[in-house]
C-alpha cells in the first residue's frame, strides 16, 4: 500500500503509542486519536471511529486491534504487524519481570503488604473504567438501556459474553434500519487526511480471506500441537494454550469483560492462582505500558510456575507466559487481516454504525459487572451465593467486611472522581498507604 506517510515515521509512531500505551483502553485509544487524527491528520476522525467501533465488536483488546487496524490501513499487513506487536512488545518484557519477582518473593510480608493497597484501588480504577467508557457509549436512553440489560444478563443470570454481544448488536442493527446512511466523502475544498485520500482498504475476496484463515490458524495453533506432541495433552503448557485460545474467541469487551471468569477458573478450576491473586496482577498490568489483557500473561506464568515438571520452575513460568501471550494475541491479528477489508467496503451503512455501537454500549454493562464482583471479593472475607427466581445473587458476610480495604477504595475514588490524580499516582499512593497499613496490622 502507498499512503505517502513513510514506514520509517510510522514506525517511530508506533513505538511512541507503546511507550505511552498506561491507562487502560480509554487512555491509550487517547493517545492514537490525538496522534493519528489531531496531530498527523493520517486518518480521519469518522474512519478512526469506524474502526474502533469495529474492534469493540471483537473478542480480545480493542485498543491494540485498533492499532492493527490503522497500521493495516496506512501500509498493510507490514504496517498491522509491526503496529500490533510494537503495541504488545514493552507490556509483555514488564509483566514478566513483575511475575518473576511476584512469584520469588510473594511469600515476603512486603510483598504482601503492597498488594494489599493495591486491590481496593483497582477497584476503584474499573470503576472510573466504567464511566469513562459509559460516557462515550451511551449517548442516548436506547443504548443505556442496552447497557443495563446487558448488566442483568451476564451478573444475574450468567448469561455467556457471546450472546450478550450478538443480542446487543441485532438490537443495534434494528435501531439503525431506515435512517440516513453517513456521509463518508469529505465535502469540496475540505482536506482530505492522508490514509482516506489514497483509498488503502483492500477490496475483500474469497481467497485472500481463504489464505489470510489458513496462515493465521497455522501460526495460532501450531505451537499448541507442538507442546502436545512434546509434553502430552495433560501437560499444563497445553492446558494453558488451549484455554486461552478459547478466551481469544469469547473474550468480548476486552480485559475488565474478561478477568471475572479467567479469575474463577484459575482459581477454582486449575489452581493456577490462589483467590485474590488475579487483582494482583490486574495491578500490574494497570502500572504497566500495554493492553491490560496482558495479566492472562500473568496467571499462565504462575499456572506453569507452580507446576513446572519437567522444566525448573522459572524456565516453565517463562514458557507458561510465551505460550499464554502468543495463543492471546495471534488471533487478535486475525480478527483484522481477515475482517477489516469488509468493514471498510460497509464503511458509511447506518445500520452496521448502529450495530456496533449497540455492542459498545453492552460492553458498559459487561465491564460494570466486573466492578461489582470485584469490590464484593475485595472488600469482604466471604461471599456467599443464592439463588431467587432463577437469579443468582451474591450474599457478602458483613462479619467479613475489611475496614482499611474499604476505606482505601473510597480513597481511590475521591482521588480518581473528586481530585483527577490520575491512575499510576492512585495505585501508587494506595499500594504505599495499603503497605503502611498491612506491616503495622501484622
Amino acid at each position: 500500500m502507498r499512503t505517502g506517510i513513510p514506514f520509517s515515521e510510522a514506525v517511530r509512531l508506533w513505538a511512541k503509542v507503546a511507550a505511552l500505551s498506561f491507562g487502560g483502553p480509554a487512555g491509550q485509544i487517547a493517545v492514537m486519536h490525538r496522534l493519528l487524527v489531531e496531530e498527523k491528520r493520517w486518518i480521519s476522525e469518522e474512519r478512526f471511529l469506524h474502526a474502533l467501533n469495529y474492534c469493540m465488536l471483537l473478542p480480545g483488546p480493542e485498543a491494540q486491534q485498533l492499532a492493527v487496524y490503522v497500521g493495516w490501513l496506512l501500509h498493510g499487513t507490514l504496517g498491522g504487524l509491526v503496529a500490533g506487536t510494537l503495541f504488545v512488545l514493552p507490556g509483555f518484557v514488564a509483566i514478566l519481570g513483575l511475575s518473576i519477582l511476584y512469584a520469588v518473593f510473594h511469600g515476603s510480608a512486603l510483598v504482601a503488604a503492597l498488594f494489599f493497597g493495591l486491590k481496593p484501588a483497582v477497584v476503584a480504577v474499573v470503576a472510573e473504567a466504567v464511566v469513562r467508557i459509559g460516557r462515550r457509549a451511551l449517548k442516548d436512553r436506547f443504548r443505556v438501556l442496552l447497557a443495563g440489560l446487558a448488566f442483568v444478563a451476564i451478573f444475574f443470570f450468567q448469561v455467556p459474553f457471546p450472546l450478550i454481544v450478538v443480542a446487543a448488536g441485532v438490537a443495534g442493527y434494528l435501531a439503525g434500519l431506515g435512517k440516513d446512511e453517513v456521509r463518508t466523502e469529505p465535502e469540496e475544498g475540505e482536506e482530505r487526511p492522508i490514509a482516506d485520500a489514497a483509498a488503502v482498504a483492500l477490496r475483500p475476496s474469497l481467497g485472500r480471506g481463504v489464505k489470510v484463515l489458513a496462515i493465521h490458524l497455522l501460526l495460532w495453533w501450531g505451537p499448541v500441537l507442538v507442546l502436545i506432541a512434546l509434553l502430552g495433552r495433560r501437560h499444563v503448557l497445553v492446558t494453558e494454550g488451549i484455554f486461552f485460545s478459547k478466551m481469544a474467541v469469547v473474550t468480548f469487551g476486552g480485559a475488565y469483560a474478561a478477568l471475572a471468569y479467567v479469575a474463577q477458573q484459575a482459581v477454582e478450576v486449575f489452581h493456577w492462582l490462589r483467590p485474590g491473586e488475579m487483582l494482583d496482577g490486574l495491578g500490574m498490568a494497570e502500572t504497566t505500558p500495554g493492553p491490560l489483557i496482558m495479566v492472562l500473561e500473568y496467571a499462565g506464568f504462575l499456572g506453569a510456575y507452580r507446576n513446572p515438571a519437567p522444566f525448573s520452575p522459572l524456565a516453565a513460568g517463562i514458557l507458561g507466559a510465551a505460550v499464554t501471550t502468543w495463543v492471546t494475541f495471534v488471533p487478535c491479528f486475525l480478527w483484522i487481516f481477515l475482517g477489516a477489508p469488509y468493514i471498510e467496503a460497509l464503511r458509511g451503512r447506518r445500520s452496521l454504525t448502529a450495530a456496533l455501537s449497540g455492542v459498545t454500549a453492552a460492553v458498559v454493562g459487561v465491564i460494570l459487572n466486573l466492578a461489582v464482583w470485584f469490590s464484593i471479593h475485595t472488600l469482604f472475607g466471604r461471599v456467599g451465593e443464592a439463588r431467587v427466581l432463577g437469579a443468582r445473587l451474591l450474599v457478602p458476610d458483613w462479619a467479613t467486611l475489611d475496614l482499611p480495604s474499604l476505606l482505601l477504595a473510597m480513597g481511590a475514588m475521591i482521588a480518581l472522581f473528586r481530585f483527577k490524580l490520575g491512575m499510576i499516582p492512585t495505585l501508587l499512593a494506595s499500594a504505599a498507604i495499603g503497605a503502611a497499613v498491612a506491616l503495622l496490622r501484622g
